[in-house]
């Protein structure tokens, strides 16, 4: 995980770092079923595609197994997908940029 602080065009301090889920964390059971039987495990109850796609997939956007990068400043904290390449590297203007294209996270309370 590297990590930047970078200060925003607002004068605000911001964490970003990179977000890489390991392989054995990945899910490995199907959500479909309650008790979290293994693919193999289960007959597929799928008979085709049967999503509607207009135009094409947006490559921009990329599923949690790819990674994020995530963005923090006083409570909020926004995710990127994927992780641009450059992040390293780039200057903070552009850090701010990928900041703001980020999506706003939820915290979630655990009780």
């Amino acid at each position: 995980m590297a990590l930047r602080n970078f200060i925003d065009s607002t004068g605000n301090e911001w964490q970003a770092f990179d977000v890489v889920p390991r392989a054995d964390e990945r899910r490995q059971y199907d959500r479909r079923t309650s008790d979290g039987a293994l693919f193999e495990d289960i007959d597929d109850r799928r008979d085709g595609d049967r999503r509607l796609t207009v135009g094409r997939a947006s490559q921009r956007l990329g599923g949690p197994e790819a990674g994020w990068l995530c963005f923090e400043h006083d409570g909020d904290r926004r995710r990127l997908a994927p992780i641009p390449d450059d992040w390293r590297t780039v200057d903070e203007t552009r850090l701010e940029e990928y900041c703001r294209a980020a999506r706003p996270v939820k915290r979630v309370i655990v009780r």
